[in-house]
């Protein structure tokens, strides 16, 4: 059974800092490209970053590239995002997903003061 659960959301002020987790189990994690993908209050999905099987590139959405970085760890079956800098706007319900194939639940992320 394939499972991706994020974690890592909450409240954080303006300029600071979280870490989201997705782990994942069910499918053959390290064969996978993987995504960060959002949804703001009220908007559709947006695309935030993605990474390739071995973690050796990453790339991401104009609008969170130089604050967020994306990693993964293929031992442990998790994605990770750093996000940095953070923004009003960075508001939204984060998802991981595996090949687009595979989604995680979301985890909600509030920036305000």
């Amino acid at each position: 059974q394939v499972q991706l659960v994020a974690s890592g959301g909450g409240l954080v002020q303006p300029v600071g800092s979280l870490r989201l987790s997705c782990a994942a189990s069910g499918f053959t994690f390290s064969s996978y490209w993987l995504y960060w993908v959002r949804q703001a209050p009220g908007k559709g999905l947006e695309w935030v970053s993605a990474i390739n099987p071995d973690g050796g590139r990453t790339y991401y959405a104009d609008s969170v590239k130089g604050r967020f970085i994306g990693s993964r760890d293929n031992a442990k079956n998790t994605l990770y995002l750093q996000m940095n800098s953070l923004k009003s706007e960075d508001t939204a319900v984060y998802y991981c997903a595996a090949r687009f194939l595979y989604w995680g639940e979301g985890t909600l992320v509030t920036v305000s003061s």
